[in-house]
């Protein structure tokens, strides 16, 4: 690191302290009660627009979505507190809450509603967009979805956090979305994109009412200082910890530290259409390159989240314990790469028609464990005689990547619930133009037709045989190479009671959180 960081490094870890100082003379200064609830995390607000803001807003519990999910991913009850399907499975019926009301005052009726989603089916990627959507229309108190045809994870797309539910006031022209009004237990009172959101308890919400009455949401980007601010008392609930400072945070035993497994994988996606990753022997051997476990040990503190599959244990519908496991074989990595014609140059790296193996991976640093990851990785591949371009840049420089085709590896996790049935996911990230987030340059017509069935039918025992089939293709064409499972954290203050991380990350369940007696 060069002495500029280091001195750029210096002022922002004293600024934070010193901003810390403050909080702590603030908090001496009254009871709990009296002060905003602080959450830091690593992920700012670049957008208001539901479809790219991150699901911000529904985490916050400011806007509502019409399905929600338990722990286990099983649907409840939202702003919908009913839903039915026609017996041809094309026309969807969901009922709406009586009474509720947007923040502005305004109700929330079946007309709302309606137009919101169609908002929502109009963005390209999102969810609802892959949906077979023939029209979403008000029919009294019901709003009602009319399908080309049938399509069974349609209630739980509805509860992917694009398909928030926001009022007429929150859309300005061409349905741009210029603020955020929505029906929850919270409610918007300030915002500064992108780092940071003010929230206050609606007093109209129809359920539970929120115990703490005002929450402060900041956006930190450096792990490290995100680790002083939850020490030093600034944070009172804080995300996204490093594994070492996670680690120094439960050994000094002053802080709570909740956890949960995610249904969430790092993965490395591959550009199958790139001239040297094309080959399905390179792609095979570069997960064999892979020492899963020691970086799982030595870089997540977690020697459990080594990812055998790139299905987790934690989405049991889709992990597979009966298919092979992807593990570290050197020797095997070594035969593939010179059956595929890449042999050692004079300074080891392999070459094959004059061309050195050469290719770029791009990560970022919201979650502090990805660019460890990487650099683990590049070490690793170098053994080989890979080269590996390292650049550790913004997030959106993936997705950027993927549509301009100049990305070659991405690495990034990947949450298989945010919308609660992972078949959705799936079909979008793994169908035959790819996603983002997904597949790039590969196809397969056999998993296309497996997910469409799947998405089609009703068949439970059909439905286990064509998810073992999915695991099984993508486990032996590796358009994407797991990496590593995931463990979510956060450090919570002695001053804060009841929290209980949510699996899937649709909501920080503020509503459920007390101030400490």
């Amino acid at each position: 690191m060069s002495w500029k960081r280091i001195k750029a490094a210096g002022v922002s870890a004293v600024t934070v302290v010193m901003l810390a100082a403050c909080a702590g003379e603030s908090a001496a200064g009254g009871p709990a009660s009296a002060q905003p609830l602080k959450v830091v995390g690593p992920f700012e607000v670049h957008s208001l627009d539901p479809s790219t803001s991150g699901g911000i807003f529904t985490r916050l519990q400011v806007a509502e979505t019409l399905v929600e999910a338990d722990n286990r991913g099983e649907l409840e009850p939202g702003l919908a507190t009913a839903w039915d399907v026609a017996p041809d499975r094309k026309t969807w019926r969901f009922t709406i809450r009586t009474g509720a009301q947007f923040h502005d005052g305004t109700p929330v009726t079946a007309e709302t509603v309606a137009a919101a989603l169609k908002v929502a089916d109009s963005k390209a990627g999102t969810p609802l967009s892959t949906v077979p959507v023939k029209s979403i229309r008000a029919d009294g108190q019901t709003v009602r979805l009319d399908l080309t045809e049938p399509y069974g994870p349609l209630p739980a797309v509805l509860a992917h956090t694009s398909t928030q539910i926001l009022a007429p006031s929150s859309y300005g022209h061409g349905q741009s979305v210029t603020k955020i009004v929505g029906s929850g237990p919270y409610r918007v009172t300030r915002l500064e994109q992108p780092s940071s959101v003010e929230v206050a308890a609606f007093e109209q919400w129809q359920g539970k009412k929120p115990a703490i009455k005002e929450v402060s949401y900041q956006a930190v980007g450096r792990s490290e200082s995100r680790a002083l601010m939850a020490e030093s008392g600034q944070a009172d609930v804080t995300f996204g910890m490093d594994p070492t400072s996670l680690q120094r945070l439960k050994q000094a035993g002053s802080l709570d530290i909740s956890s949960v497994t995610l249904p969430r994988t790092i993965l490395l996606k591959v550009n199958a259409g790139h001239e040297i990753l094309s080959d399905v022997r390179v792609r095979r051997a570069l997960s064999l390159a892979l020492d899963r476990e020691g970086m799982a040990k030595a870089l997540l503190r977690d020697p459990e989240m080594a990812a055998g599959q790139l299905f987790p244990p934690s989405l049991p519908g889709w992990h597979q314990p009966s298919v092979a496991p992807v593990q570290q074989d050197e020797a095997a990595a070594r035969a593939l790469l010179a059956e595929a014609g890449w042999t050692p140059g004079p300074d080891g790296v392999l070459a094959r028609n004059g061309r050195t193996f050469v290719v770029s991976l791009r990560t970022f640093p919201d979650r502090p464990e990805l660019p460890l990851l990487a650099t683990a990785i590049q070490a690793k591949l170098k053994e080989l005689g890979l080269m590996l371009d390292v650049k550790v840049g913004n997030s959106s420089e993936i997705p950027a990547g993927h549509k301009d085709g100049t990305l070659e590896l991405g690495l990034y996790s990947r949450n298989f619930a945010l919308v609660p049935d992972a078949l959705a996911t799936l079909a979008d990230d793994y169908g035959p133009k790819g996603a983002e987030y997904g597949a790039m340059g590969w196809n397969s017509t056999e998993l296309t037709a497996t997910l469409q069935d799947m998405a089609k039918g009703t068949d439970s025992a059909g439905a286990e045989a064509g998810r073992k089939k999915v695991s099984q293709i993508l486990q032996e064409e590796l358009p994407v190479i797991p990496v590593a499972w995931y463990r979510q954290s956060a450090v919570v203050s002695k001053r804060v009671e009841g929290l209980a991380l949510d699996p899937l990350e649709r909501s920080l369940r503020l509503t459920d959180l007390n101030w400490a007696s």
